[in-house]
């Protein structure tokens, strides 16, 4: 395990910003100042390129057709981030493939298998029967600012190798996954993405990987997304050690509920909002513990409840059968009830 962990920086790199003077006069150096920042803007990323570059590979995946013959292939981009050939790509471009085969950037093709996956952040990790290949650094994205160069690496359309450059235009964006889960901290830039860059790496002026591509909107103009690299950090060394993420399951479907004025003023809560328990699943933690539909949640272990996602974010932290305290609203009472969430299985998406 200690071969693949990565140390996180804390600062990331960002050009240096040029004065601006008022005034009628143009300086009469700007041309040649204009020039040389663009020089150094493409040695920036020239640099970044020949340093990464080896480390990001294609990604090939062959799937069965059901009741036909021949299988249906599909295409994304990863990044190697072990020596020992473990690549990080995103899980829908592997999920459901019966055959993978990585190519790297000089061409070289190896088979390639599923080691494990997450649908909920979108990640998995494939491993190469192969080692001594170069890999990548994650940085630390909650360093990252608005404004600064990103570099994405992928393979868009088939192309291999393809490089396209742009600036984060925000942070702390909300994903939904394949499953219904919340990504949280998620980082919009404007580096153009088409169908195959997803899984590959998105890059700062450094070299160090502060994203994983996976999304964009179609028909939408430089609005692409990435699975920041903390994220991708806190996911791997779960994946390569046992194959998924670890989650606290409670066994409800909720939805939000605004809470009436009245009974905010008279039980002092301090949000608007709860989940209101839909259904409860009776062999599950939640129907052991005695909840109910119509049941207000308002807060767990005195953290504040008001949607699905605030119990998502919880249980992704909280220990697998620690005992847990819920605080419900039932009728106009507010009830106190113990609670012990156990793993998920399948990643439900409803708590």
């Amino acid at each position: 395990m200690d071969k693949i962990r990565h140390n996180l920086f804390q600062q990331v790199g960002d050009f240096p910003s040029a004065s601006v003077t008022n005034g009628s006069a143009a300086h009469p150096d700007a041309g040649e100042s204009d020039a040389d920042l663009l020089d150094a803007y493409s040695r920036a990323v020239v640099r970044v390129v020949r340093s990464v570059g080896p480390a990001v590979v294609s990604v090939v995946v062959g799937k069965n057709l059901q009741g036909r013959r021949g299988e249906q292939m599909g295409a994304g981009s990863g990044v190697i981030v072990a020596p020992e050939g473990y690549i990080m790509t995103n899980n829908h471009v592997v999920q459901g493939a019966e055959r993978i085969e990585v190519r790297a950037a000089d061409g070289t093709a190896f088979p390639a298998r599923l080691a494990g996956a997450d649908p909920a952040t979108d990640l998995a990790v494939l491993r190469a029967d192969t080692g001594g290949l170069s890999y990548v650094s994650f940085g630390d994205s909650r360093a990252l600012s608005v404004g600064q160069l990103a570099i994405a690496i992928g393979n868009p359309l088939g192309f291999d190798s393809t490089v396209s450059t742009g600036v984060l235009s925000a942070l702390g964006r909300a994903l939904r996954s394949r499953d219904g889960r919340l990504i949280e901290n998620v980082i919009q830039h404007t580096a153009p993405l088409n169908p195959g860059n997803s899984g590959g790496p998105l890059v700062d002026s450094r070299g160090r990987v502060i994203g994983i591509n996976t999304a964009i909107i179609p028909m939408a103009q430089s609005i692409c997304f990435s699975i920041p690299s903390n994220t991708a950090a806190w996911v791997l060394p779960q994946l390569v050690a046992d194959g998924r993420v670890r989650r606290g399951y409670l066994g409800i479907a909720g939805q939000s509920q605004p809470l009436e004025r009245s009974l905010i003023q008279m039980l002092g809560l301090t949000g608007s909002q709860a989940v209101e328990v839909v259904s409860v699943n009776r062999t599950s933690p939640a129907g052991r513990a005695g909840l109910r539909p119509g049941d207000l949640i308002v807060a767990i272990n005195e953290t504040c409840v008001g949607c699905v996602d605030d119990l998502h974010r919880f249980l992704a932290t909280w220990p697998i059968s620690e005992p847990a305290t819920l605080t419900l609203i039932r009728g106009r009472q507010r009830i106190m009830l113990p609670i012990v969430p156990i793993e998920a299985v399948a990643c439900p998406a409803t708590g």
